[in-house]
């Protein structure tokens, strides 16, 4: 079974990369922001996981640390129904912020999972029935990056009315995420934070 692998990256896709190992190219499933940090004609170090489909036969999945790889396989152990593909979709969202994925999970908060990572609000409940226990057990790799899901209230009331006015959920949260940047205060009117969002998106 192959753990890990160090090689050379001939090409980088949106969800896999071909890497050259031993004269050997070996095809790897990745998270696709796992992907975006890859760069073809670079070396890389991957810890891989093995799984097999009905379809593909042997397939591997390939992680840029230890802790990414244990928190796809508790995805994939611990949530009913969840195979090799779709826990590597639930640790794509996760790994926007990994520590405020266990904050979301371990303070039982759907609202932080639904509105920050894009989850749908049942799996958002199925994550927390399925992991609430379990979480501790994960290493948590950095801090908190999206300290204004604090402000759960509001937080989702400036999320509804951007999707109100057309934009994506996706482009919400990345303008929320830079006014915290830009130091939002979490305390100021509503209305007030939607009109610095739209700035933000506008630019």
């Amino acid at each position: 079974m192959i753990g890990y692998l160090r090689g050379e990256v001939l090409e980088v896709r949106e969800d896999s990369v071909l890497i050259l190992c031993g004269g050997i190219g070996y095809e790897v499933n990745l998270a696709h922001s796992s992907a975006l940090e890859i760069e073809a004609g670079k070396e890389i170090s991957l810890y891989i996981a093995e799984s097999f489909s009905q379809f593909d036969g042997p397939v591997l999945y390939g992680f840029l640390s230890k802790e990414d790889k244990a928190l796809w396989l508790l995805f994939k152990t611990s949530i009913p129904n969840t195979g090799a593909k779709k826990a590597l979709e639930f640790l794509n969202k996760a790994l926007r912020s990994v520590a405020d994925f266990h904050r979301a999970i371990t303070s039982r908060d759907p609202k932080i999972l639904t509105g920050i990572f894009g989850f749908t609000a049942k799996t958002a409940e199925k994550l927390i029935a399925s992991l609430k226990d379990k979480m501790d057990a994960v290493s948590v790799q950095g801090e908190s990056k999206i300290k204004v899901v604090d402000e759960a209230p509001y937080l989702s009331g400036v999320l509804e009315a951007l999707t109100a006015l057309g934009y994506s959920a996706a482009e919400s949260r990345r303008a929320m995420e830079k006014l915290h940047t830009a130091g939002i205060n979490p305390n100021g009117k509503v209305e007030d934070i939607i009109k610095e969002a739209l700035r933000v998106l506008k630019k």
